[in-house]
């Protein structure tokens, strides 16, 4: 279902506002981007901050230092809210109340189907308040509000749900022993899990970390990412209204070197998750390690290719290729940002690349349409530009795009290069914007290679009509996910994680629970068994 979500979002004609304010119906992308009508009177969004204060013990509470932080509206960089700040001291009333909660608490000792009506309650809840929610995090992140409505909510909610299913069928196994023995394994909740969320997807990685912690039992202190706190403390509020017992769910805001590296390095937290970029994965795994040795689960960095072989449909393969870059306006760990295209078929996809590019709706998320809406904080945007201007000295073609949208906001122009090779920065590094590289390869044998040769591991694409094609890359690759034909399917029960420097272990599905359970044997002799 998400993925159709996805697909028809993608592929179907929109309403657009023309400049004059008018209605207008066309084929994807009816503004050009140098158009900057869209971004000269941003639409108030209708929601209002009920939630600015950080979330322990069931109740909603100011930083011990009293201390705030501004989030920023990404359309303009006015202030929407001052949140508080939690540090060292935050943190610690946060795993006090998350320990009291597991070790004397009721939810681990509730029966799995009693936690499973809470968490559907909650989806329900947020269900609800679908559209609330959506525009929050439209507001706070600069993603499309229909992208927000009608793929992220939702997902959300099926992966409450997804997870609730699962809570009543976590169980161990009854082994056969070498002798009289009975032996069994038990699988118990991890305990206290630390989580730390990215602001690319902050409503998807909570339902990812959240969801499979509590269906194990266990009890959570999550830290949001200091660009986008708002949309975890209102859904935060409604798990709670579904009958999450206090202490259970402890939302703490703040920057990653404070309250980040207390959570990391806390003594009495069983369990880290984290997803965001390698250098601070690196960072969590050492403060984990130096302290009390807790596991570790990272969701790290990439650098996916996109492979286009040379039976490919040039159209699809081009629309494909775009979405798998510029979704989410290019800010996605997975995203295909080296896109290798098979040299019969080069020059016909670069031109078609260009042009679908060009046609890009760009503006105010808010307005109906919009395919992109701006980079998350003037700290990302620039780093973009960065690049952009290293791809142009380093000798790439540039296509289309190269430079800001507008004058006001994070915006930035979809952006084309041509002419790419392995060893420039825009083929080497996580750019994380909406910048597509266009590489050329000659066949099969030097893609994989090609694509191979990257400490990143995420995800790859491959477009091809030709199974044995499909099968030799799908093995060959080295990418803890291949989408052959389609891109970006984050169904429920779809693992996702990388190999190398992209991560340790799997998050969504049934792999998920494992990073909260622990597996414990036990062992009893038998006197006079029947059987064995």
């Amino acid at each position: 279902m998400a993925a159709r979500r996805i697909s028809s979002l993608v592929s179907r004609s929109l309403p657009l506002l023309s400049p004059t304010g008018k209605h207008s119906y066309a084929s994807r992308g009816i503004y050009r981007y140098s158009t900057a009508a869209a971004l000269d009177d941003p639409i108030k969004p209708n929601v209002s901050i009920q939630y600015d204060k950080l979330l322990i013990n069931g109740k909603f509470v100011d930083a011990a230092s009293g201390k705030t932080f501004r989030t920023l509206d990404p359309r303009t960089g006015d202030v929407i809210a001052h949140v508080a700040e939690g540090d060292l001291e935050d943190i610690n009333r946060a795993v006090a109340a998350a320990r009291k909660a597991f070790d004397e608490g009721p939810w681990p000792k509730m029966t799995a189907y009693e936690r499973q009506k809470i968490m559907l309650k909650f989806a329900d809840l947020v269900e609800k308040h679908n559209d609330e929610i959506a525009a929050l995090e439209t507001w706070d992140n600069g993603k499309p509000y229909e992208q927000s409505a009608q793929i992220e909510v939702p997902m959300f909610v099926r992966i409450f749900r997804y997870y609730a299913g699962w809570a009543d069928k976590i169980h161990g196994l009854t082994l056969p022993a070498d002798g009289p023995h009975h032996v069994q394994t038990l699988h118990e909740p991890i305990g206290v899990a630390g989580q730390i969320i990215p602001w690319n997807f902050p409503l998807m990685l909570f339902a990812w970390k959240v969801a499979p912690a509590l269906a194990c039992g266990n009890t959570v202190v999550l830290k949001t990412a200091e660009q986008t706190p708002l949309s975890a403390l209102l859904v935060s509020k409604l798990l709670h209204e579904a009958g999450l017992p206090d202490g259970v769910l402890n939302v703490v805001s703040g920057f990653g070197p404070t309250a980040g590296a207390a959570l990391c390095s806390h003594m009495d937290v069983d369990k880290v998750a984290f997803t965001g970029s390698t250098e601070t994965g690196k960072i969590v795994l050492k403060l984990a390690a130096k302290s009390n040795l807790k596991q570790v689960t990272l969701e790290l960095g990439g650098k996916s290719p996109f492979i286009v072989c040379e039976d490919a449909d040039v159209d699809k393969a081009v629309e494909l290729a775009h979405f798998a870059l510029f979704f989410n306006q290019g800010q996605c760990c997975c995203a295909g940002s080296r896109t290798f295209v098979h040299e019969k078929v080069y020059d016909e996809f670069v031109e078609k690349a260009k042009t679908r590019a060009m046609k890009r709706a760009v503006g105010d998320p808010f307005k109906a349409g919009m395919e992109q809406g701006p980079q998350i904080d003037s700290e990302q945007f620039k780093k973009i530009l960065k690049y952009i201007s290293s791809g142009k000295e380093s000798g790439a073609t540039l296509e289309t795009g190269g430079d800001r949208f507008g004058t006001k906001g994070y915006y930035i122009q979809p952006t084309v290069f041509s002419n790419v090779k392995d060893d420039m920065l825009i083929a080497k590094d996580e750019i994380f914007g909406p910048v597509q590289s266009v590489l050329k390869f000659k066949d099969i044998d030097e893609v994989i290679k090609r694509a191979n040769n990257t400490p990143y591991g995420l995800a790859a694409g491959v477009f091809t009509k030709n199974i044995d094609t499909a099968n030799t890359l799908m093995r060959a690759l080295r990418a803890g996910t291949v989408w052959i034909n389609c891109y970006d399917i984050f169904d429920a029960a779809i693992p996702i994680g990388g190999y190398k420097m992209s991560g340790i272990g799997r998050e969504k599905g049934e792999y998920g629970l494992k990073n909260y359970l622990q597996v414990k044997a036990v062992v009893t002799p038998l006197k006079n068994p029947a059987w064995l």
